[in-house]
């Protein structure tokens, strides 16, 4: 019987597929409401996103007519893809621009009535488990339709046709194009302070973390969804049977991103890859009290690299501790995860686990800082800090970076480190030499069976946390030195770097003046 619903459509490669995408860009390339990547990307996306919606609702449409079941559309006619964009010779020019654009229009039916994307805006949806009506709403007020010509727009949208999100061969070889593409994404994004984490990092996480069916698998800042998707593939290949399948579909992967783009983008990574129903939520993962966080809402994995270098409202901070109150978002957001983790004994006999990356700065602050530090080496274990040496996150900052590894085994009584060196011959990874997930391979081969060498070494707690005489907190500091290597200078403390460099501008002075004695001045 599935053969009589199965529209057999023509193979399009992978070749075929990049070429469709390269024209489409070279298209948009032509219309004076774009300027660069950054606005012709997410107009990429969004019409794909529109098409990807239509071909999963076909299915599910024949799905439900073959089990003899209704099926609620969330998109009316003549809202649908199929309605106004699969015609070669359909609505075009400003009728098409208007269409899409404006608050009332005449229709490709030929009625009057809501435009577009006021349309789609104005869905109504539960939030929970992706509710297709919602997800497509929240996406839609956070997106613009920024091209002037609806010619060319009827040309792009013509093109997108030609891919079919019906096919899973189609859709696996366009997630790779798509990932592509989100990394120039990422590239143009630089400049506005996205700090996104490189592949290689999310994989070796992924993979230290190793998250397993039948967990829940949480990033609170999830950006496009990097770690969502490579979580999403991990747990893929522990998938035996339907139901296995259906866990992996509705009750393991949560993500949240508060920016619109980002939130899009999102979505689109994660139905290429296979996930049905995004659970990503839109709003700002810092907007609850950490009072109100239960069990309920805890995970057994978190894995993210949450913003850093920004700064939260007063509204935000007050959700958090009195003397933990903070603008730095980093520590907000370390707070939250900590807050989330599934503590033992609850639907877990460990207690939940994380990797979260962070700036060097949390690993030597002070203040606030420190009695955040405090509080995970004394409610939690943080077994392993990975320092990840210079320009990781080139181009977007030169600021080193840290892995934050713990769990809710217990509180913390020894600290590994892992200094992941250099290639050899480099003084730092760049733009167009970035980090290689093979280089990797030596620490994940050390994870497994822990030895001190010239890259790990290990602290007791009791060398991190100082007290006075009256038992109050002095420092917490985690910005522990290989002892195998000569001094670092990215990874001095604020102190330490303002003594070096006094120090230096000392020995200059007085070379300086020895200079001027043998000139005879």
């Amino acid at each position: 019987m599935a053969k009589k619903f199965k529209k057999k459509l023509p193979q399009t490669t992978a070749a075929s597929l990049s070429a469709i995408i390269k024209s489409c860009r070279d298209i948009m390339r032509k219309d004076k409401g774009l300027n660069g990547d950054a606005d012709r990307l997410p107009m990429l996306t969004w019409i794909m996103f529109l098409k990807f919606l239509d071909d999963m609702e076909i299915m599910r449409e024949t799905e439900s007519k073959m089990k003899g079941r209704k099926y609620i559309r969330p998109v009316k006619p003549p809202y649908r893809w199929r309605d106004w964009a699969t015609k070669e010779d359909g609505i075009t020019g400003e009728e098409l621009i208007s269409f899409i654009n404006n608050q009332e229009c005449v229709r490709p039916d030929g009625t009057r009535g809501t435009g577009l994307f006021h349309y789609l805006r104005s869905l109504e949806g539960s939030s929970v488990r992706g509710d297709r009506r919602y997800v497509i709403a929240t996406v839609f007020r956070g997106t613009a339709n920024r091209m002037f010509n609806g010619y060319l727009l009827r040309d792009v949208i013509n093109k997108i046709n030609r891919i079919h999100f019906t096919s899973t061969e189609e859709i696996h070889t366009l997630s790779h194009i798509y990932e592509s593409i989100l990394k120039e994404m990422r590239d143009a994004a630089g400049d506005s302070g996205e700090f996104y984490t490189p592949r290689p990092v999310v994989r070796f996480m992924v993979k230290a973390v190793s998250p397993k069916l039948g967990e829940t698998i949480l990033d609170p800042a999830c950006g496009t969804g990097g770690f969502l998707v490579e979580t999403l593939e991990h747990i893929k290949k522990q998938c035996k049977t339907v139901d296995d399948h259906k866990r992996l579909q509705e009750e393991t992967i949560f993500g949240g991103e508060a920016k619109s783009l980002p939130y899009l983008l999102c979505q689109m990574n994660l139905l290429l890859h296979g996930l049905d129903s995004p659970n990503v939520d839109s709003g700002n993962s810092l907007r609850h009290s950490l009072k109100e966080i239960g069990d309920k809402d805890r995970v057994d994995v978190v894995l993210t690299n949450p913003p850093f270098g920004g700064e939260e409202e007063k509204g935000i901070q007050g959700n958090f501790p009195q003397d933990k109150q903070t603008a730095e978002t980093a520590l907000l957001f370390l707070q939250l995860i900590m807050r989330r983790l599934r503590r033992p004994g609850h639907l877990s006999k460990k207690g939940g686990r994380a990797g979260v990356i962070v700036p060097n700065g949390t690993l030597f602050g002070d203040g606030v800082c420190a009695r955040i530090k405090e509080e995970l080496l004394k409610e939690f274990n943080l077994h392993t800090i990975a320092r990840l040496p210079n320009g990781v996150f080139s181009p977007y900052t030169p600021i080193p970076t840290n892995i934050l590894f713990f769990d809710r085994t217990g509180p913390t009584k020894e600290i590994w480190f892992y200094e992941h060196p250099l290639p050899e011959g480099r003084k730092n990874y760049t733009k167009t030499k970035p980090i290689q997930f093979e280089e990797f391979a030596p620490c994940l081969e050390w994870w497994k069976k822990r030895e001190e060498n010239d890259r790990a070494w290990k602290i007791k707690v009791e060398n991190v946390l100082k007290y006075d005489d009256n038992g109050n907190l002095v420092s917490a500091n985690l910005d522990i030195k290989n002892p195998s290597a000569q001094d670092v200078f990215e990874h001095m403390p604020p102190e330490k770097l303002v003594e070096d460099i006094l120090e230096k501008e000392e020995k200059m002075i007085k070379s300086m003046k020895e200079i001027y004695k043998m000139l005879g001045k």
